[in-house]
């Protein structure tokens, strides 16, 4: 699923900075680039929040599959800084491709969300409420819980309506790209209560990343705003 998403991802990209006259090609070339540094980076930002799992053996990194082991903020930070000097070596401009990678994120989200249901992984803590759902955890235990997976598979959704019908009368250059990351960061506050690994009431790191991404898109929004 996280394949079919690059492609379906790199496809949507394609049409946007098609949409919006930017070049194509250097777009997919930076895109499949890019890659690279998100998958590492999400990889590296799981592995630092769960160490103590891989402390005493850290061949388990790479051993570990059926867990899942990616964390997606830390794809998009590690592939946000990698993506300065290289739009620049393409003559990219920053705002306006992360505009159009936009598309690619979130079509690849909704696809790696239906991944992580399938393989058990993000699951939502048990739940008899009307919102239960019969699903297995990365254990292969099945109860009623939170269908978690397909609630940000959902709002990812969302989001690329959204998007798609703000996409023309964006305020700057990357303008579409910090709104989708501050509605994306608030709906997260949310869902991430619901997963397994979250206790009722527990701040985790994914809250305050989440916050901190609200913080620093609204505030960039509103001081570019203010010019």
């Amino acid at each position: 699923m996280l394949y079919f998403g690059m492609v379906a991802g790199v496809a949507a990209g394609n049409v946007a900075a098609h949409a919006v006259g930017l070049d194509a090609f250097r777009v997919w070339v930076a895109t499949l680039i890019l890659f690279i540094p998100a998958l590492l980076g999400a990889k590296l930002l799981y592995v630092l929040i769960h160490w103590p799992l891989y402390r005493e053996d850290p061949t388990q990194i790479w051993k570990r599959r059926r867990d899942g082991g990616a964390a997606q903020y830390g794809g998009l930070i590690v592939a946000l800084a990698c993506s300065v000097p290289l739009l620049a070596a393409l003559h990219l401009p920053f705002g306006a491709y992360w505009d159009v990678a936009i598309f690619t994120i979130l079509v690849l989200m909704i696809f790696g969300r239906v991944g992580c249901l399938r393989h058990g992984c993000c699951a939502g803590r048990p739940s008899q409420s009307w919102m239960g759902v019969y699903l297995p955890n990365r254990s292969g235990e099945w109860t009623k819980r939170f269908p978690s997976q397909l609630l940000e598979a959902g709002f990812a959704i969302l989001l690329l309506i959204v998007a798609m019908a703000a996409r023309r009368p964006t305020l700057f250059p990357g303008a579409l790209f910090l709104l989708v990351v501050a509605g994306y960061s608030a709906g997260r506050l949310v869902l991430e209560s619901t997963r397994e690994e979250t206790k009722v009431g527990q701040f985790t790191i994914y809250h305050g990343i989440s916050a901190l991404l609200i913080t620093v898109s609204v505030g960039l929004l509103l001081a570019r705003w203010s010019r």
